[in-house]
């Protein structure tokens, strides 16, 4: 049944399988603007870690507009609304990241990061308001894997002819 679900439903299901409250929800919409004074200096870290790296710097074309867009998307963590068109923005941010060719290392290796920043904005409204970013940041990792694997079952069917067959290839079970 799980592989049944894709696109946005993903992201509905891990909703319902994280209980992510509608209390949960606003606990972190009242902290948004909080979020925006914290996210320069989300972005100086994030990308004084990965220019430090050969490998990742590599990726990096246009740091600032990059910046910007993981300001963006970190103050979206802060929105309280995590729909279906929420899903389909971190799906597409995946799949950026996919067709760039990514390796999904480096975007994991970095939560850390997101998750330190999030955590100290999420703290102003106490524990709960920590524990809710932290469902909405595992939210995100996964639909930003989602993207990942989605690409990979993509290909694998349309190399064997059967999406059946290409899951049994990515679990090692064909």
């Amino acid at each position: 049944m799980s592989w049944a679900v894709k696109d946005t439903a993903v992201v509905r299901e891990l909703r319902e399988l994280m209980n992510l409250t509608p209390a949960e929800c606003a606990l972190l919409a009242g902290l948004q603007e909080d979020a925006k004074a914290v996210a320069p200096a989300l972005v100086e870290d994030f990308y004084g870690r990965l220019l430090s790296h050969e490998a990742a710097k590599e990726f990096i074309t246009d740091q600032k507009r990059l910046g910007g867009t993981l300001a963006n998307w970190f103050v979206e963590l802060f929105g309280g609304n995590y729909d279906d068109a929420y899903a389909q923005k971190r799906l597409n941010i995946g799949m950026v990241h996919v067709k760039i060719g990514l390796p999904v290392r480096y975007p994991l290796a970095m939560v850390d990061v997101i998750s330190m920043h999030g955590e100290r904005v999420a703290s102003k409204n106490g524990e709960e308001a920590v524990k809710a970013f932290r469902k909405v940041l595992a939210l995100d990792v996964a639909t930003f894997n989602q993207a990942y694997e989605s690409n990979q079952l993509h290909h694998l069917t349309e190399l064997t002819g059967s999406e059946r067959l290409a899951r049994r290839v990515l679990t090692g079970l064909a």
